[in-house]
């Protein structure tokens, strides 16, 4: 217990609590925006290194929920249609992992946040782009996904930006997101334990928040089951914006 709150205030610890319930519900709803919401709100008052490495862990583990809810056939099924997607995000994810303690965040956030941001603005407001998935892009969305990933452990805005213009069912949707997430938070895991960014006195603190992110994820996901189509995609949509627009903020500001 004393190694806990050393490096973390029990004040702090409950604020910590609070926002990963919140990162649950949403993610739940939407299928994604766990990693955004916590990395946003716990490294306002934590150091940004002890912030990343409270989300390893209840992001490995709410993904693998949310890609198996269906069975693993199901998400056997996703991993082979996605898999030029996920061989190139996992291989760029380990490496740009290693990273985390050389490049800059600021610039990271405003490199995802920005294009991100203008792409779900455009949607909102009536722009409905729609292509036929190809390798070649499928290879290109995963890896930049992967590198700023390994950075920053958000690696869900270009994720969702391609399911939501290749057009992908609610269902489907959520589920290819779990499996995606749930491979590149298993990668995080491994390379962070490597960087030093998971260690003696953080894990706890990763395994702590799963308990907030899981009741977030129930009452998210009896949301999510109660939209249709058009209105997932529009919540999507919005959560997509907001997150995207306070990595802009975190990186200008």
């Amino acid at each position: 217990m004393d190694q806990l709150f050393s490096a973390i205030s029990p004040a702090h610890l409950a604020l910590a609590f609070g926002i990963t319930l919140l990162a649950g519900l949403v993610k739940g709803a939407t299928g994604f925006a766990m990693p955004m919401i916590m990395i946003s709100g716990l490294s306002i008052f934590l150091p940004p290194d002890i912030a990343l490495a409270m989300l390893i862990l209840p992001t490995f583990v709410s993904n693998f929920w949310q890609a198996m809810r269906q069975g693993w056939r199901e998400a056997w099924g996703s991993i082979r249609r996605f898999r030029i997607f996920l061989i190139c995000l996992t291989i760029a994810l380990y490496i740009s992992a290693h990273l985390v303690r050389v490049l800059s965040q600021d610039a990271l956030f405003l490199l995802i946040g920005a294009p991100v941001a203008a792409f779900t603005s455009m949607q909102l407001a009536g722009w409905k782009p729609k292509f036929q998935p190809r390798l070649w892009i499928e290879a290109v969305i995963g890896g930049f996904a992967g590198f700023v990933g390994g950075l920053s452990g958000v690696w869900g805005p270009p994720t969702v930006a391609y399911l939501t213009a290749i057009d992908t069912p609610k269902t489907d949707h959520l589920r290819v997101q779990g499996v995606i997430y749930a491979l590149g938070a298993f990668v995080l895991l491994g390379a962070h334990i490597q960087s030093g960014v998971l260690r003696g006195e953080t894990l706890p603190l990763s395994a702590l928040m799963v308990l907030p992110a899981g009741l977030g994820m129930v009452v998210g996901l009896a949301i999510h089951d109660r939209l249709d189509q058009a209105t997932f995609r529009k919540v999507t949509q919005f959560v997509l914006l907001i997150a995207a627009l306070n990595l802009v903020r975190r990186a200008l500001f």
